[in-house]
């Protein structure tokens, strides 16, 4: 029986001593964080699974619009990269639908699956976080090299956003809304800030002048 590690309300099975390999679905992860009403620390999501168990990789997976000048994205990928992941990218492929709407398509799972294919002789526990259903062969494939398969997404959504099939074959499946406390960003408290000299009355600023002083906005 592996030792319960809590988190929060949710029993999460880790060995302290297997090899976890740490695979993430980043739009996937992205999507999920957003309808759950957090945003993920993704230095502290690493330091939750290296506080488990022994963790051989963590490997993140998106896809990027080469042509775009600025990609929100790049910043985070560049920072993964010098932060104790393994990052892959791929180019995602822009196309306009029937109704004329603007979509963006870059499925990783080939990549991703590939990957743990490969490293799972050196594993003994996988983590997708991931909700497709076309993994679930993946899993069942991992799971008959003697590697157990831990799923992350999550089911508090209305619909949920994981396959039922994909759930069901994984030895675990662990909500991510139960790990929010564990990998959200942590709330600094603001540094307290010298009160300025009351400045003498001056004439109310106008619609066209509305600052007529320099305004100390909040950080």
């Amino acid at each position: 029986m592996f030792p319960k590690i809590r988190a929060k309300d949710l029993d999460v099975h880790f060995d302290p001593q297997e090899r976890i390999g740490l695979f993430i679905d980043g739009a996937h992860l992205y999507a999920v964080s957003r309808n759950l009403g957090f945003d993920v620390d993704y230095k502290n999501l690493l330091g939750f699974f290296r506080r488990q168990a022994r963790l051989v990789r963590a490997a993140y997976y998106t896809a990027l619009l080469e042509n775009d000048e600025y990609s929100p994205l790049r910043p985070l990928v560049d920072w993964l990269g010098y932060n104790g992941y393994y990052v892959v990218t791929k180019p995602a492929r822009e196309f306009t639908d029937a109704a004329g709407r603007r979509r963006v398509r870059g499925n990783i799972e080939i990549e991703m699956a590939v990957d743990v294919l490969t490293l799972a002789p050196r594993l003994d526990h996988a983590v997708l976080i991931t909700g497709d259903g076309d993994l679930r062969r993946l899993v069942e494939a991992v799971q008959q090299l003697g590697v157990r398969v831990s799923v992350m997404s999550t089911i508090r959504t209305q619909p949920g956003m994981v396959s039922d099939e994909l759930r069901r074959q994984a030895d675990q499946f662990i909500d991510l809304g139960e790990l929010a406390a564990d990998i959200t960003r942590r709330q600094v408290e603001p540094r307290p800030r010298p009160v300025p000299a009351r400045a003498p009355e001056r004439a109310r600023a106008t619609p066209a002048e509305p600052f007529r002083d320099p305004v100390d906005l909040p950080e």
